[in-house]
């Protein structure tokens, strides 16, 4: 049976976010020969539904609003629920990114359905689709079959591979006006912190230090080796409690989870709560001084040795290798 889905695209500073392509082709899987539609929500970003369709979105529909413009679950939750009435879709896909973890179950409470949250896989398509997310932390997976009711589900970044961008595919774009009205929230301003570089959420390459990096200082190598690879750089949790780094780079139980296809633990023992957050990645490169650290029992590839070392001899060796290329 085929089926309509609605797939969130999800904005970040006029930038869509690259969790939304792979919700598309996550969508696609349970289509089958039915139409994938994606919805965009906030204000001046009717100029990204073509990125959309680009990477397989049948049509796009946007709703645009001042009060839009900042996430709220009230104004947000308004918008996609009018989208959600006009289209009657079988299927809703979100990406499991900070607002896709808070709108996705306030959606699936007022539809009253079930939520498949953090699916990292999914096996067969259409109705025989098998869902696979991680649980207890990341030790198991287990496999989730939708019987009945709305199918919504939300994808772990970094792990449903996007289709290939198709820059003469040609789709729909429309426009719905809704008035959103009766906020509980107000933003009145939005600070961020000062980040360089690829989000850390969904880099393909994150240079993680630990308690082992020493000073805030110890971190620049890092820094400057994810620069070189492209990717982004992390922490431990006891790297971020002794301020070595802003806590909005940890990544573990109690921080962000990430699924790179390459990931460097500088000298990070391997607590159990930081292995939750990263286990997952496709390549684990551990350096630590102690031979008998938690972190080589999953790591891909070890070097007992000095991180501060180490890491300059790796940037050196790309180095050249960027010069020979």
């Amino acid at each position: 049976m085929s089926k309509k889905v609605l797939v969130f695209g999800e904005a970040r500073e006029g930038t869509l976010r690259y969790v939304s392509f792979e919700a598309i082709a996550a969508a696609k899987t349970v289509a089958g020969a039915g139409e994938v539609v994606a919805v965009l929500l906030g204000d001046g970003i009717a100029s990204l539904a073509e990125e959309l369709i680009q990477y397989g979105a049948d049509r796009v529909v946007t709703v645009e609003h001042p009060h839009l413009k900042y996430y709220t679950s009230d104004g947000y939750s308004q918008g996609f629920m009018a989208v959600y009435e006009q289209e009657k879709p079988e299927a809703i896909v979100f990406g499991h990114t900070a607002l896709g973890k808070d709108l996705s179950p306030k959606i699936a409470s007022k539809l009253s359905t079930g939520l498949i949250s953090d699916v990292t896989a999914i096996e067969g398509e259409n109705d025989d689709a098998l869902f696979i997310r991680p649980i207890y932390s990341g030790k198991a997976f287990e496999k989730v079959k939708h019987k009945d009711g709305m199918l919504l589900f939300t994808v772990r970044p970094n792990n449903i591979a996007s289709l290939e961008k198709d820059g003469s595919r040609t789709g729909d774009v429309t426009s719905l006006s809704v008035d959103i009205t009766n906020l509980r929230t107000a933003i009145k301003e939005v600070v961020r912190k000062s980040t360089e570089g690829v989000d850390l959420s969904e880099a393909k390459v994150v240079i993680a230090g630990g308690r082992g990096v020493k000073s805030a200082d110890g971190f620049k190598p890092l820094q400057e080796l994810a620069n070189l690879l492209g990717g982004a750089v992390g922490a431990s949790r006891g790297a971020c409690d002794a301020d070595y780094c802003d806590y909005s780079l940890q990544i573990g139980q109690t921080g962000k989870v990430v699924t790179p296809d390459l990931y460097i633990a500088a000298g990070i023992s391997g607590a159990i709560q930081h292995m939750a957050g990263m286990s997952n990645s496709k390549i684990i490169v551990a350096i630590n001084k102690d031979p008998e650290a938690n972190i080589f029992k999953v790591a891909d590839y070890g070097i007992v040795g000095d991180l501060f070392e180490v890491i300059p001899m790796m940037i050196e060796e790309i180095k050249q290798l960027h010069v020979h290329a």
